[in-house]
């Protein structure tokens, strides 16, 4: 697949989708897609998927406006109804993203939460309130209106494990990393330099080795494999890969597959990426 093959893809959306707009950037090979939201955006990934395209996106984006020489945002009512033993955790996490309450009421054991966020603080939020409140959360949302840039909103908690070479991830790799964090691979799979394979336990990225594997001696050849007990793989739906990847990060689509990658696949490059980020 090409990338003009890709591009006329996302022409005839447009042409059929009002709400889609797409945007030649510097790079030709770059395209940028603009939606009603991330579930609008995911809708079309992953239909692109089914019909065989193989692309990456990265973190979605919020649109800023500048008003009066002010930069805004977009904001959104949030409303969520949950289980009043969930209540303060929802609350807290909604607050960390710059949201602001506006009203509570009590309805039976339930409490309905209405909370003024901005659109780029609600990103990942909902399959956090899902595993916040056990699944029972039920959450709605809609424009609001524009309002002053809210400030920065603290980014994913957790840091990422992420593929030292290419290979095969073997069952002898994983089970001496378990203790790091939680694996997205099993083993048998395929990976590559700068593949994310893991959330680390940490808040920062950490390089593993995934195919290492076991030198046995002659001896140890003779008898039967040790056992080998590993925690089953997590397993990621489009939503939540699009939710879980950060700014340094792509996701990458294909019929098959979904794998969370750096931008930047060698770790010197990444490190270098990183300092310019820093001085810039």
């Amino acid at each position: 697949v090409t990338s003009n093959q890709i591009k006329d893809r996302l022409m005839r959306e447009t042409r059929t989708n009002v709400s889609i707009e797409v945007e030649q950037t510097e790079d030709p090979d770059i395209y940028k897609v603009s939606g009603r939201g991330e579930l609008q955006l995911a809708i079309l990934i992953e239909t692109m998927r089914r019909e065989g395209y193989e692309f990456s996106v990265s973190r979605p984006e919020v649109l800023f406006k500048e008003i009066d020489g002010q930069k805004h945002e977009p904001f959104e009512e949030v409303v969520v109804d949950v289980h009043e033993d969930y209540s303060n955790r929802v609350i807290d996490n909604l607050q960390k993203r710059k949201g602001i309450m506006t009203s509570m009421t009590k309805e039976g054991e339930n409490n309905r939460l209405v909370f003024k966020v901005p659109s780029r603080g609600l990103i990942g939020f909902r399959g956090e309130m899902l595993t916040e409140t056990r699944g029972t959360g039920i959450m709605h949302q809609q424009f609001d209106a524009y309002e002053p840039f809210a400030g920065k909103i603290p980014g994913r908690n957790s840091g990422t494990l992420i593929a030292l070479e290419k290979g095969e991830v073997t069952s002898y790799a994983l089970e001496g990393l378990q203790d790091r964090g939680t694996f997205l691979v099993e083993p048998g799979d395929k990976v590559y330099e700068g593949q994310v394979v893991g959330i680390n336990n940490r808040s920062d990225d950490l390089v593993v080795n995934v195919v290492k594997k076991k030198n046995l001696t002659n001896h140890r050849a003779t008898q039967s494999a040790d056992e080998v007990k590993i925690a089953p793989a997590k397993k990621m739906s489009l939503e939540q890969c699009i939710e879980f990847i950060d700014d340094d990060e792509l996701l990458e689509v294909t019929p098959k597959s979904l794998r969370i990658r750096k931008k930047y696949l060698d770790f010197n490059e990444r490190k270098r990426a990183k300092k310019q980020k820093e001085f810039a």
